[in-house]
């Protein structure tokens, strides 16, 4: 991702933050509903009470929140581009941590329990894939257990300026890392999750 393209993000959620203040609306959610469908496949790959959650793309760190509420308070880190998304996240769970930028701007040597993702891959880059196979790989190296992240399915999402891989090349790509790789593509009509277990 260049810098025209990290700007260009960073603008479109703050002026949707502007217009829709702490909603999924803000986030490009089309409801809290979805969202949370999202959430609890995600969480499926076998996310437990305490454990070390890196969430990419966090927005207002919803997940974390979601977990809470179903019984599952996670040790939570969150990272995101968005300045005007963090600001929020931060003052609603100040017992979590978060970090601003990109994936590649966290420093760590540290590794977390579950590494996932949520609609952070959406935006197209016209790039054929390069960057988000990058996150992926690096969202691998960063895991003990495993990874779980979700992307627009192109077999039913035509958009110009929307990023919509191919499952079936996802899960190759995923396959290369992982020998243990689960695709679930049947609780929404234009979405795919899958879920990378660590090989030990």
């Amino acid at each position: 991702m260049d810098a025209r393209q990290r700007q260009r993000i960073i603008d479109k959620h703050s002026d949707s933050f502007t217009r829709y203040g702490y909603h999924p609306n803000a986030l490009y959610w089309s409801g809290r509903d979805i969202q949370v469908l999202r959430f609890k496949v995600l969480a499926d790959i076998g996310i437990q009470a305490h454990d070390t959650v890196l969430d990419v793309g966090c927005g207002f760190g919803d997940f974390y929140a979601w977990s809470a509420e179903h019984q599952c308070p996670l040790e939570y880190t969150g990272i995101d581009l968005s300045p005007d998304l963090l600001a929020h996240a931060k003052k609603q769970h100040p017992q979590a941590t978060f970090f601003t930028g990109d994936l590649f701007d966290l420093e760590t040597t540290n590794q977390f329990d579950w590494v996932i993702l949520s609609g952070a891959l959406n935006e197209q880059l016209h790039d054929d894939s390069a960057y988000a196979y990058s996150i992926i790989r690096r969202m691998y190296q960063l895991c003990r257990k495993g990874v779980a992240f979700n992307m627009l399915d192109g077999r039913h999402i035509k958009a110009h300026d929307l990023h919509c891989p191919q499952p079936k090349t996802m899960v190759e790509y995923c396959q290369t890392l992982s020998n243990d790789v689960s695709l679930y593509d049947t609780y929404l009509d234009n979405d795919f999750t899958i879920h990378m277990q660590k090989d030990n």
